[in-house]
């Protein structure tokens, strides 16, 4: 046989069903120490928001005592609230985030 000539056996793969990743709501929750600003900021850095979004957030969480930051997969969520855990302490702030599961 020829190495220029054409196999003729075939060569199957087993397409994996790709899943989507669980998703999480993330949760700003209000309190009467931490400062108006500092959670602007904190979303701003953390969760990419803009000033608009970030104090459209904070003001909800202010009026109604909790307010959606965003959903995101577990690594974004988990890590987000990790790092606002960081800054608050750093600055001796009892900002709290917190996330769910929810069903897409």
């Amino acid at each position: 046989m020829d190495k220029h000539e054409l196999d003729d056996s075939v060569i199957t793969q087993k397409k994996e069903k790709l899943q989507r990743p669980n998703m999480y709501r993330v949760y700003l929750h209000n309190d009467d120490y931490t400062l108006q600003e500092f959670v602007e900021f904190v979303l701003q850095q953390v969760f990419f928001k803009s000033y608009e979004e970030a104090r459209k957030i904070m003001l909800a969480a202010h009026m109604k005592g909790i307010s959606v930051i965003g959903i995101y997969t577990y690594e974004i969520a988990n890590g987000g609230i990790q790092k606002v855990e960081l800054y608050s302490e750093k600055l001796g702030y009892p900002l709290l985030c917190t996330m769910e599961e929810i069903d897409i």
